[in-house]
């Protein structure tokens, strides 16, 4: 090869470098909308809001939170997916929308790998079993044993159809055969208004929300789903060591984009998204709300969504759990 061929590869390699940083420090020229698959007050609504202003300062830009909850998550998720893959709609994911929702679709209306572009983790939060007071069981045996002592099904709640919470209690039911029926709220508020009340007197949802009524109380926490105990609720037991390793299962979040989002712009995102994360304000709040993480490239969190997918696609569809 002679130094003019090598010269002009070099020139191409420099140009297109050149190019490269170019629009990784053009972007974002205008305010970033992340979108929210569940209604205000829920962890990956609380997680969005905290991390949208150290990543506003970071990137430069407004970065607004938009909730569009709905169907399991797929609502929010599918705008998403159906976005301009310029880095200016981006996903507040979870394991909703992502590892559930789309296998109780008869016809999904998006792939939760190839129609997006996973960028960052954030972290995980586990579930747990909770009863309203009145409810006599102090354990999960006991819980069984009320169940199955009752003349009719017992409503449970979670925050919505297609999140963890459903798929974790339709597992539950099946595995132990109980008579249980599930109602699905938009959103953990609503569901707590109903056990507060006693409306319902069962739910497994998302831990965050749910322990400043188990510290008042007001709710009894029976088990988490976390494979080993969690800081903010050293007390209560896991599933495994109760011997419910079906019932494992935490509700991961990360910041996603469109399928085809541009390297560059992944790059800058993911590098915000880790330096908010390690702001000590910020991750002192997260250790709060229950929300543990560890540093994942965006390669690493892609194929984290993989795996998540694959193992959530047989239990959810055995579950017989469906979004109309």
């Amino acid at each position: 090869m002679n130094r003019s061929i090598i010269a002009r590869i070099l020139a191409g390699l420099a140009l297109a470098l050149t190019s490269v940083l170019a629009l990784a420090q053009a972007w974002p020229t205008r305010p970033v909308t992340v979108v929210v698959t569940f209604s205000p007050g829920g962890s990956s609504d609380i997680v969005a809001r905290l991390l949208a202003v150290p990543l506003q300062a970071e990137l430069g830009q407004p970065v607004v939170v938009e909730n569009r909850p709905g169907a399991g998550g797929t609502i929010g998720a599918a705008v998403v997916a159906k976005a301009a893959p310029d880095g200016y709609t981006l996903l507040l994911s979870n394991s909703a929308p992502i590892s559930i929702s789309p296998f109780m679709l008869a016809t999904p209306t998006y792939d939760p790998v190839k129609s997006f572009t996973h960028v960052s983790y954030i972290g995980s939060v586990p579930n747990v079993f909770v009863v309203h007071p009145s409810v006599p069981a102090k354990n999960m045996a006991e819980l069984i044993a009320w169940i199955k002592a009752q003349t009719n099904p017992v409503n449970y709640g979670s925050g919505g159809i297609g999140s963890i919470g459903h798929i974790v209690g339709e597992t539950f039911k099946t595995d132990h055969g109980l008579k249980m029926e599930h109602i699905g709220y938009k959103g953990s508020a609503p569901m707590h208004t109903d056990l507060l009340g006693g409306r319902i007197l069962l739910a497994v949802d998302t831990l965050t929300q749910n322990v400043p009524y188990i510290k008042d109380g007001k709710f009894r926490a029976l088990a988490v789903t976390s494979p080993a105990r969690v800081n903010m609720a050293p007390d209560v037991p896991t599933v495994l060591e109760l011997k419910h390793p079906k019932l494992v299962a935490e509700n991961f979040l990360g910041v996603s984009g469109p399928a085809g989002l541009p390297q560059p712009v992944v790059e800058r995102l993911h590098a915000a998204v880790r330096k908010a994360l390690a702001n000590p304000a910020v991750t002192k709040r997260l250790e709060e709300l229950g929300v543990y993480g560890r540093e994942m490239s965006s390669a690493e969190f892609t194929a984290f969504v993989q795996k998540q997918v694959s193992e959530w696609a047989g239990p959810v569809k055995a579950s017989g759990a469906k979004l109309n």
